[in-house]
């Protein structure tokens, strides 16, 4: 039941937004009391932060198997970082809209702890581009935080259009942005 109450809550808060959701719409659509939710459950942001963990630390498992792989290049690996962001959208689409979208509904704490995970993501990011840069395979003229944050914002945006039924598959679009991006950052 723990899981409906979060699917649940993902379906409801990407069509209806946090603060519009209530509890009773959720319960309402489960077909189940509102004591059941608080069965597992103190609050709506309390699932709010759950969905949040979930999709986070899904992301950061993932990335740490990309950074640590020694068989992988600076370029092999900000490959990796990229499809690992595009090809989350099917199996987690509905969470990282939620994710990005309602997450100023979260209290202070948990606001703090979000923070520093999404930060751990963008600092792996940067130091791959650093490295790459170091090592040749990159320019070495680039403003790594700033390529970093472009890359970012270009991949989690994707969330907001990108149909996994549609005419391309996940990987082609991540390599399309691989494409994209590396053309203007590899050396000549």
């Amino acid at each position: 039941m723990k899981e409906k109450i979060i699917s649940t809550c993902i379906k409801c808060f990407e069509q209806k937004g946090f603060s519009e959701t209530s509890i009773q719409d959720v319960v309402d659509e489960l077909g189940v009391t509102k004591g059941t939710f608080y069965y597992y459950f103190s609050s709506k942001e309390q699932v709010l932060m759950t969905i949040h963990r979930k999709y986070i630390d899904t992301l950061l498992e993932q990335q740490e198997s990309i950074i640590l792989d020694s068989t992988l290049t600076n370029k092999g690996k900000l490959q990796g970082l990229i499809h690992m962001l595009i090809t989350n959208i099917k199996p987690q689409g509905n969470s990282a809209r939620v994710f990005f979208r309602e997450f100023r509904h979260l209290k202070e704490s948990h606001l703090e702890e979000v923070r520093e995970k999404r930060d751990q993501v963008r600092l792996a990011m940067e130091i791959v581009i650093k490295t790459g840069m170091e090592q040749g395979e990159f320019r070495p003229d680039l403003e790594p935080d700033i390529v970093t944050l472009g890359i970012l914002g270009a991949c989690n945006w994707s969330y907001q259009w990108y149909q996994p039924e549609g005419h391309f598959m996940d990987t082609e679009v991540a390599d399309i942005f691989l494409d994209m991006i590396c053309k203007g950052i590899e050396t000549k």
